[in-house]
């Protein structure tokens, strides 16, 4: 929302549903979401021009659909694209019939086939479910008793539909890497590179959550891996997509594993994922709201967009008990205090204004974030700024970015 804040072609940017630090820089459009008529009476009532979708749901469900309908530029794909991250069998399918490079696996709507599969197959190994789960769907299994008890919890309706039907995947090793593209329905470019930190611990450790911190550039992608991953990944998916009949408009974003098998993807995204988009846009050079723009109206320049040789961190604060059960209401302090730091800002993400202060309303509260010349520089400066906010019942990982210098860097 800052990226697009900063357009000089910006005339008036609405956000729903919003939060107080987004309320700063934007007007805060209450309205239900999931009620696509909704939002296109606001659109009409508001003369809005460009609709820029955030959250996965939306798209998921088809709002971009029927603001298409309505005569409303969106930038974000059609329901029968969003397949891609909405289901993610869906996805594994199509990169097989695409060759687009990925994991072997199988899907399952049965406990026991599920079940006898994993113990089939060993560890480690992958369980995941296969709908929208909010970055706590993936299960990587050490033990054959981790997978069971995966599978179980999936089938049981711990994550509700999502899980009603099961992935199991081979494990892949290497780096795991964020590439960004971005296309216009018929052409794609690169937009982007990051590594996020999935583990809600340090050292990688505990369960999957939906982004602890992330830095970027990512140092594994050289230039003639960024021409691989668009050759044999970014571009037969956008192609594949279309042949279906869904035009890619919209960010695809690849998560992906660096191996010796080459890249290969682990997962797709369909829109601005967090962190990761926190720590990219920061660095584009170009007017982000254009690029939008472009891509929205089947438009994109033949150049890709330009992004500064800066890099950026982000530190993702939660409340304790993420990603399972949190407590609400706590008061967050030094928010100010921390944005002073040069080259440093805070973005929030669930939060919520009570009187005069800013209290924690969920999981991923606050994101600390800042550019430097190097990651070390932005690094230093992020958890300085972090330190200055006064949250004892947040946590964050202390190693976000801390084994970068160590990674070899991937041809």
């Amino acid at each position: 929302m800052l990226a697009v804040a900063r357009s000089p072609r910006l005339r008036r940017l609405f956000v729903a549903p919003g939060n107080p630090g987004c309320a700063e820089s934007a007007t805060i459009a209450l309205m239900d979401l999931s009620d696509h008529g909704q939002v296109i009476d606001f659109c009409r009532q508001n003369a809005i021009d460009l609709v820029i979708v955030g959250p996965e749901a939306p798209l998921v469900s088809g709002i971009a659909d029927d603001l298409a309908i309505a005569g409303i530029a969106c930038f974000g794909p059609s329901r029968a694209a969003a397949r891609l991250e909405g289901s993610k069998g869906f996805a594994k399918d199509f990169c097989r019939e695409f060759g687009v490079p990925t994991g072997e696996y199988r899907r399952f709507n049965d406990r026991r086939a599920a079940l006898d599969y994993v113990r089939t197959q060993g560890v480690p190994i992958v369980v995941k479910a296969d709908g929208l789960a909010a970055g706590k769907g993936v299960v990587v299994a050490s033990t054959i008793e981790e997978a069971e008890f995966a599978i179980h919890s999936l089938f049981d309706g711990s994550l509700g539909s999502a899980g009603s039907e099961v992935i199991i995947e081979e494990f892949l090793s290497g780096q795991e890497v964020s590439f960004f593209a971005i296309a216009d329905g018929n052409r794609a470019l690169a937009f982007g590179t990051a590594q996020d930190h999935k583990r809600v611990g340090d050292g990688d450790t505990g369960p999957n959550t939906g982004g602890m911190g992330a830095y970027s550039p990512s140092p594994q992608i050289s230039d003639s891996l960024n021409e691989r991953i668009m050759r044999e990944i970014i571009l037969p998916t956008v192609s594949g997509i279309a042949e279906r009949g869904a035009p890619f408009r919209g960010v695809l974003f690849a998560g992906l594993m660096l191996g010796n098998h080459g890249p290969k993807v682990i997962e797709f995204n369909v829109r601005f994922g967090d962190p990761e988009a926190e720590v990219i846009l920061p660095r584009l050079r170009d007017d982000l709201l254009e690029c939008l723009w472009a891509a929205a109206i089947g438009n994109l320049p033949e150049k890709s967009p330009s992004f500064s040789s800066a890099a950026a961190l982000a530190v993702v604060l939660a409340a304790r008990g993420y990603p399972g059960p949190v407590e609400k209401g706590d008061r967050i302090g030094g928010l100010q205090e921390a944005a002073n730091v040069p080259g440093a800002w805070v973005l929030q993400g669930a939060t919520r204004r009570d009187g005069d202060a800013i209290v924690a309303d969920g999981g991923r509260v606050l994101t600390v974030a800042a550019l430097g010349g190097d990651l070390a520089e932005a690094r230093s400066r992020a958890y300085t700024a972090l330190a200055r906010v006064e949250w004892p019942g947040g946590f964050c990982r202390r190693d976000i970015g801390a084994r970068a210098s160590t990674f070899p860097s991937s041809g």
